[in-house]
């Protein structure tokens, strides 16, 4: 099995340092089928390439393989295994390139952060739906893919062509979410894996597919597939995206976008492009399969917690009747398209400390093909909210959706100080999760998010709350998000901050 990776941002050779791999040497990794070894067929300034071979010891995949394995039987002696990228070739991957996939890299953060030119080669890969699968999958990721099946016999083009693709992807893309996303999308692919999965698959999806899978819009499929048809893995991995997550959509819900221009029409003098279609997702289930209750949204369902929160907020803004609204902590944009969809907002902005959630949000709010006059009434910019910033000041509300309990306890007077006391708008919305729905979540260990520093009972949120309208001059009105629950109330708080 055989992946490429070629790079062509000069100084390209920097790719070792991204990959943490160094281009002089071969290096070997044991894998419990094999051994996979990375080496650089060419490494100069104008051009890079490196190159995962993995290589499937079949005595030991045999003595690896279980009765109910796909493969279990004659299958076991005669099969593609060792030829064909498969979950094999995404498990050694992510082994040796684990540190690549979490985007650290000390040489070269900057380049680390931000998209480079990349060029994928896979040459067999088994694919369930052909070419055009492989493209419905990697074109919403901003990949042009070059997806060409293979003949079952060059001799014989009477045969028809197998189920392996040649598979090439070029685009400019963060290598860290180049890796994440071919660690999901090969076992996806292939339609298999061979390995036994429990729930630590759901975590390592949610993992792998943060900041993409939640958009992406065969999400559905892909998550089945990644998770073998399980239904119960399937609706713990649905739950964790919908409820669980900051920034991320249920399952089946249209993108934000889509979702807000279709709620609200746009403003007079503006068009909102359509959706693209996109051919992947005409997969059927088989018929014994049923689907998990979490798949499907029927009339009348409970509203995604993650939708809730956005309509909850913008909500509260209409009602304050305020015009120029600033999201500090704005992640990948879902609430800028929710307010951008009103008329009656004027003015837009979106702050965040991380570089690749203001990327993100462009790239979901289509800011590269919005039409001129909403694109006047938006603004991105980084900044931490912890320092005191000019840029903050002058808007009519401020939202802090989702963003709390991701600062450090002791940066909390910090952030007060710099919303509350220097920015002043008139109203603050404030969210933030109510540790005390958690034990509803059944699959839930732990805090909703890694990187939350807390999460605060209702009357914790509260005390906090009191705190900051006396020290800053506001009242405080808290509101529930959310299907309440009689003893543990909602999943998120809401504080309703405004000003004497």
């Amino acid at each position: 099995m055989l992946l490429t990776i070629s790079t062509t941002t000069r100084p390209a050779t920097d790719l070792g340092f991204l990959l943490h791999k160094h281009p002089d040497r071969v290096q070997e990794f044991g894998q419990s089928f094999g051994v996979a070894r990375v080496f650089y067929p060419e490494a100069a300034a104008e051009r890079c390439t490196a190159a995962l071979l993995l290589e499937v010891d079949p005595i030991r995949l045999v003595r690896s393989r279980g009765r109910s394995s796909p493969d279990f039987s004659l299958g076991q002696y005669v099969n593609d295994r060792p030829y064909a990228a498969s979950s094999m070739l995404a498990v050694a991957l992510a082994d040796v390139f684990r540190t690549a996939r979490s985007g650290h890299c000390a040489s070269r953060p900057e380049l680390a952060a931000g998209p480079i030119d990349l060029e994928i080669v896979i040459p067999a890969m088994p694919c369930r739906g052909g070419p055009e699968t492989a493209r419905g999958l990697f074109e919403p990721l901003g990949w042009q893919v070059e997806a060409r099946a293979i003949a079952l016999d060059e001799g014989f083009p009477e045969w028809g062509d197998s189920r392996y693709v040649r598979l090439v992807l070029r685009g400019a893309v963060r290598l860290a979410d180049a890796l994440n996303q071919l660690y999901v999308m090969l076992p996806v692919l292939d339609d298999a894996k061979h390995y036994w999965m429990a729930s630590d698959e759901v975590d390592k999806l949610i993992r792998a597919g943060e900041g993409w899978l939640a958009s992406h819009p065969e999400r559905a499929s892909i998550t089945r597939r990644y998770l073998g048809r399980r239904a119960g893995l399937t609706r713990e991995a649905f739950a964790r995206l919908a409820e669980l997550g900051d920034d991320v959509e249920e399952d089946l819900e249209p993108p934000v976008e889509e979702e807000a221009a279709a709620e609200a029409p746009a403003p007079p003098g503006e068009k909102v492009p359509p959706a693209e279609e996109v051919p992947f997702g005409k997969e059927v289930p088989p018929a014994d399969e049923v689907p998990p209750a979490a798949e499907v949204t029927p009339a009348g369902a409970p509203v995604p917690l993650s939708l809730a929160r956005r309509r909850a907020v913008a909500g509260v803004l209409a009602e304050a009747g305020a015009r120029t609204v600033i999201d500090l902590g704005c992640g990948s944009g879902q609430l800028l398209a929710e307010l951008l969809a009103s008329s009656e907002v004027t003015r837009v902005t979106g702050v965040d400390v991380s570089a690749r959630a203001l990327a993100l949000a462009a790239r979901r709010l289509r800011l590269d093909r919005m039409p001129e006059a909403r694109r006047g009434r938006l603004e991105l910019f980084q900044a931490a909210l912890t320092y005191t910033d000019a840029r903050f000041a002058g808007y009519d509300a401020a939202v802090l959706m989702e963003v709390i309990e991701h600062v450090d306890p002791p940066r909390l007077a910090a952030l007060g100080q710099v919303v509350f006391g220097a920015a002043r708008p008139r109203v603050v919305v404030v969210t933030t999760p109510n540790s005390e729905y958690n034990v509803r979540y059944e699959f839930l260990t732990g805090m909703r998010h890694p990187d939350h520093r807390f999460e605060w009972t209702r009357a914790q949120f509260a005390a906090w709350a009191q705190d900051v309208c006396r020290e800053y001059g506001y009242r405080v009105a808290h509101l529930p998000v959310g299907e309440e629950d009689p003893e543990m109330g909602a999943p998120t708080q809401m504080g309703v901050f405004s000003r004497d």
